[in-house]
């Protein structure tokens, strides 16, 4: 019994520690993922539809692993933090904000998504 204890405890940390290498690279793809959000969202130029590529650029990093997440949340807060700055007193941030966690926690972007968006987005 405590041989086969001891081969589960070495396999989960070798597990572990074997994917510690996929962070970088899950986080320069979630990057991209928040990229094409961002640019997807500049093209679409729809009215009431920021929630929505905000909730689908995190949704589609955070899917990439831990490092996709990561990224979402430092480049969804940096971009909230930044426009801060340079607004004041923005109720939309909050609600911004909300979509970021929704779709970096897997919910489904959908629920932001306005009424007549192609659906090529």
């Amino acid at each position: 019994m405590k041989l086969i204890l001891a081969v589960l405890v070495v396999v989960l940390v070798a597990e572990a520690q074997a994917q510690w290498h996929q962070f970088p690279k899950q986080a320069y793809q979630g990057g991209k993922d928040m990229l094409r959000a961002y640019k997807d969202m500049v093209t679409a130029n729809w009215r009431d539809s920021d929630k929505y590529f905000h909730a689908r650029g995190n949704y589609d990093a955070a899917k990439r692993g831990p490092g996709g997440k990561w990224a979402a949340a430092v480049i969804s807060d940096g971009r909230e933090a930044l426009q801060a700055l340079r607004r004041r007193g923005n109720s939309d941030a909050a609600a911004d904000q909300e979509a970021n966690r929704w779709g970096r926690n897997g919910g489904d972007p959908n629920r932001y998504r306005p009424k007549g968006l192609p659906e090529k987005y």
